[in-house]
């Protein structure tokens, strides 16, 4: 019997509904559509999956976009995504359990080894987010250093991987408001793999009026191969620290300008974040809530398995930019002593020239 990727594919295609109902038990079903807020189970309706059509080509079964990230692939995709598998082989592993099939041929892996390296929009998505930070340019003076410094941040000596775009295109969702503007300026945020090539692009619209975020349903999406890869600031040598989102690493860093820092861009993609070979010690830049804490865990258990020592630190407030609004630089550089190592701390703290 073939279990190839396309089969699975094929099969959990024909039982969409049944693989939303196992693996999305917190959204519903919408028509011809199964809604939820993404691949980590959240309540919301920005994930969908078609519950119905072709089984191939445009509105093929199976297929599902997040309208909030640009995420989009086949069932196996999302059930890799749901369960943060970091093998393949453990997705194709559950997909069979599923479906109750037998085990594989070995060389059945392989096949959709591309396409799960590549999950969000894959080649093209990748080349689209190229050619879009090619046109970029420098935040300094623009809107988006605006944009950080209304949220107490300021670009780190390393902030290559921050570029401006005065147009950037928008495409509505479903939630927009009728006749929502299509063109905002943008903070975009480069994506790479370990060896430093684009891998997507993280953009923020934002509003001239405001300097806020732009007002539409979703102002932060990403473009490209965004699993396992990352925004990154300084080159880790022995030491790393990541988080989710853009301002909470960019929080840790404007206190700790030498420290090397990751933004994987949402829970799911840090819980299978790409280690570089040779780091020791890892701080993990807790968000501090389900999805959080699941993907802590998840990346603590991983480093541990190379040979890594995962450390967590974890914010006061809401979230480390929170506590950088709310206890000011010196106090929540301060706090951030007890989750470093003396070693760590002295190298990469200088709190005698924060005010």
């Amino acid at each position: 019997m073939s279990s190839t990727a396309s089969d699975l594919s094929a099969r959990l295609a024909a039982r969409a509904e049944a693989v939303c109902r196992r693996y999305l038990s917190k959204g519903r079903r919408d028509g011809a559509y199964w809604r939820v807020g993404d691949v980590d189970n959240t309540p919301g309706q920005s994930l969908f999956v078609r519950l119905e059509g072709p089984t191939a080509g445009q509105g093929a079964a199976g297929r599902w976009r997040d309208a909030a990230t640009g995420q989009h692939g086949d069932l196996l995709d999302l059930i890799g995504l749901a369960l943060r598998h970091d093998r393949i082989v453990d997705t194709f592993d559950e997909a069979r359990r599923f479906l109750s099939l037998p085990d594989p041929v070995a060389d059945a892996a392989p096949e959709h080894a591309h396409a799960r390296a590549s999950t969000g929009l894959g080649e093209r998505g990748q080349i689209a987010a190229r050619r879009l930070l090619d046109r970029a340019g420098s935040i300094l003076g623009t809107l988006a250093q605006s944009y950080l410094a209304g949220r107490a941040l300021h670009p780190p000596p390393h902030s290559a991987p921050l570029t401006f775009l005065p147009r950037c295109r928008y495409r509505p969702a479903s939630t927009d408001a009728p006749h929502v503007r299509t063109s905002w300026p943008a903070l975009l945020a480069r994506v790479t793999d370990l060896s430093g090539a684009t891998t997507g692009v993280h953009r923020t619209w934002l509003d001239p009026a405001t300097c806020g975020k732009a007002p539409v349903a979703t102002p932060r999406r990403t473009l490209g191969a965004i699993h396992g890869h990352a925004v990154r600031f300084g080159r880790p040598d022995l030491v790393l620290a990541a988080g989710e989102g853009l301002e909470t690493v960019l929080s840790v860093g404007s206190v700790a300008p030498r420290l090397p820092l990751a933004a994987a861009l949402s829970s799911a993609h840090l819980a299978a974040l790409q280690l570089p070979p040779g780091l020791r010690r890892l701080y993990i830049l807790v968000d501090p809530d389900p999805a959080g804490n699941a993907a802590t865990e998840a990346l603590s258990a991983r480093a541990i398995e190379v040979g890594v020592l995962p450390l967590r630190l974890d914010p006061l407030c809401g979230d480390h930019n929170d506590d950088l609004l709310q206890l000011g630089a010196k106090a929540f550089a301060e706090s951030l002593l007890t989750g470093l190592t003396p070693e760590d701390a002295e190298t990469f703290l200088d709190l005698g020239n924060i005010r």
